[in-house]
């Protein structure tokens, strides 16, 4: 009740935020009832049914990673003064984010069951009643109990991982900087860029080795080994992110900077796990994306949800770019006392401006030609 309260009186842009959170969670929702739907249609044993589940994985990491994006930049979920005195605590707040991301996502799970089911005819009385019947298999009767339960795996995933990501911590601020990281210690280099740059070749090595084992031809589906290494590359990337980041931090800050680089470098590597994780989330979706295109075009991309997959891409593309800009939105929260100490002392707004724009040039021309490379390597096993 107390969730549903604070949800009554947010600011617009947050319940925007909530209800975007919604939407995803909707459409993931929507893509395992299909495939539920497509495994009661078939009479046979096939792979295919659970071929395309695993495949549903992808777009559930990329909502359970903007729930947890949103909830943690929600300001009703936020330790304040006063709020442990009528029994908000760091505890029950965490528990309150997780409730609200519980409820998002639930609400676009049943959003997602009435759309599909009046798609399939079995709700009547609205426009477009049963418009895709063969799409949805609706000679088939759909079990209840099996489409609750995939439904109820969003939520439960979403309010997990807020739970775990947003529990309280005994680190505290260091130089005036929140530490939001691995390390206690702020500007720290992550431990993750070698994990990342190993699984990133791993994966690159597992699909070579797969694409000249397997051939491949025109099919909807390539062989699993390849799919084995794009997983790995993807999380390769997804993991090195905030290494690059914090690399991009001391490039800045290298060969007799300035006072603009210094605070860029700085800022870069103070907020390297928070801005480079999703950075590097999006660089390995937007390589897999390059990587299909350019497989399209000779006609051996996958098709996993036949006329859907186009739904459950862009729900992975949206959803992660949300995730990039909202975390944004945290960090730039994060660092509003450093600004205003920096504008106390007289700092110009345009030394700010260049610094904000400085950091962002070095992230872009370090994580678009990676992603281009990664991109590149992983279709050419299945180009030839």
């Amino acid at each position: 009740m107390l969730a549903l309260r604070l949800a009554r009186g947010t600011h617009p842009l947050i319940l925007l935020r909530r209800l975007m959170v919604a939407a995803a969670s909707g459409g993931v929702g929507f893509l395992l009832l299909c495939t539920l739907a497509g495994a009661m249609a078939r009479t046979e044993p096939s792979p295919e049914p659970l071929l395309r589940l695993l495949w549903c994985l992808v777009p559930l990491a990329a909502t359970v990673q903007f729930a947890v994006a949103v909830a943690r930049t929600d300001p009703s979920t936020r330790p304040r003064p006063g709020l442990s005195a009528v029994g908000l605590g760091p505890v029950r707040l965490t528990a309150l984010a997780a409730v609200s991301t519980a409820v998002a996502c639930t609400l676009g799970s049943m959003l997602a069951l009435l759309v599909f089911l009046h798609l399939r005819g079995d709700l009547t009385g609205l426009p477009f009643d049963g418009a895709a019947p063969q799409l949805l298999s609706a000679e088939q009767p759909l079990p209840l109990g099996a489409a609750l339960t995939l439904l109820g795996i969003v939520p439960v995933a979403a309010a997990g991982a807020a739970a775990i990501a947003l529990r309280p911590r005994r680190t505290k601020p260091v130089d005036g900087f929140s530490d939001e990281g691995e390390d206690a210690r702020a500007g720290a280099a992550p431990a993750g860029l070698p994990w990342g740059v190993a699984l990133t070749a791993a994966g690159l090595a597992v699909e070579s080795y797969a694409g000249t084992e397997a051939a491949v031809g025109t099919g909807a589906h390539p062989p699993a080994g390849v799919l084995a290494g794009w997983a790995l590359s993807a999380l390769g990337l997804a993991v090195a992110g905030p290494g690059i980041a914090h690399l991009c931090g001391r490039v800045l800050q290298s060969m007799r900077p300035g006072a603009v680089r210094l605070l860029a470098g700085r800022a870069l590597m103070d907020d390297a796990v928070r801005i480079g994780r999703p950075l590097g989330v999006l660089s390995a979706v937007a390589s897999a994306m390059i990587a299909a295109t350019t497989l399209s075009r000779a006609g051996t991309t996958p098709r996993p949800f036949g006329e859907l997959t186009e739904l459950g891409a862009t729900l992975v593309l949206v959803c992660t770019v949300a995730t990039l800009f909202t975390s944004v939105l945290d960090v730039r929260h994060a660092r509003a006392a450093v600004r205003e100490g920096l504008r106390g002392l007289g700092t110009p707004a345009s030394f700010l401006r260049a610094s904000a724009l400085l950091r962002t040039l070095i992230l872009m021309v370090i994580f678009a030609p990676l992603t281009w490379a990664v991109a590149a390597l992983a279709a050419v096993p299945l180009r030839h």
